[in-house]
């Protein structure tokens, strides 16, 4: 790993800026003047101890907390100044696989990939049928639409959850510890997901992750945190 925080991606700014970051939660001190990029249509971990604000830090690219100081920009806006439409219009730009994949117990697969479209959206059912279709043959589980998240194995949820992530065809996925829980097999199944809808749906990914070794497999860029700072790029 580097020093520099900044990817060397010359051809096109990063998608995300954290510029001199300092944020503190209930007193406790979170970040002390953070700077990161995190590169347009590239896979980025952020690793680091735990409590060390990782998943924080996700939460400030969608505008759910804001710092003392410091600057976060993504596509070009600051995040803190945005009115409540514009965030929402932001966020609904951003995909977000969350690591317990906050499945609806009592909604079939199909009806939680379909629960953004009917809650955020006038289209017609035969279009959101397509879409939600169209997303979980993305992800391998098209034939499991009307299984219910109990008839799921973790690896499935994760990916059912990952089709939801990705229904409104996100500019960003935030991956919160997807690999947690998951076998050797799911695992790999999660790593190559990753990859290939990075990839064929040209979007930005960041996951916020432990293993090391998978983050290896699969990321572009690392940042590791520790003590409020982003100690180390590479």
């Amino acid at each position: 790993m580097s020093g520099s925080n900044s990817p060397p991606c010359a051809d096109q700014p990063p998608l995300i800026r954290v510029v001199e970051l300092s944020s503190a939660f209930n007193g406790k001190k979170i970040f002390e003047r953070i700077s990161l990029d995190i590169p347009r249509g590239k896979i980025t971990a952020v690793m680091g101890p735990s409590g060390t604000g990782k998943t924080t830090l996700l939460r400030h690219m969608t505008g759910q907390l804001h710092g003392v100081s410091g600057k976060v920009w993504v596509d070009g806006l600051d995040v803190a100044a945005l009115e409540r439409k514009q965030l929402y219009a932001l966020r609904e730009r951003i995909g977000f696989l969350f690591q317990n994949s906050a499945l609806l117990t009592d909604y079939s697969v199909f009806e939680n990939v379909a629960f953004p479209l009917r809650q955020h959206t006038r289209l017609p059912e035969v279009l959101i049928r397509n879409l939600v279709l169209l997303k979980l043959q993305a992800v391998g589980l098209r034939g499991a639409a009307q299984l219910l998240p109990s008839e799921l194995s973790g690896g499935m949820a994760r990916r059912v959850a990952l089709a939801r992530a990705i229904v409104f065809d996100p500019m960003l996925i935030l991956y919160d510890e997807p690999f947690v829980g998951l076998d050797p097999i799911a695992l790999n199944q999660i790593l190559k997901l990753i990859r290939t809808l990075n990839r064929e749906l040209g979007i930005t990914s960041i996951l916020v992750a432990h293993e090391f070794a998978a983050v290896r497999q699969v990321a572009d860029w690392v940042h590791l945190i520790a003590e409020g700072r982003c100690v180390a790029s590479g």
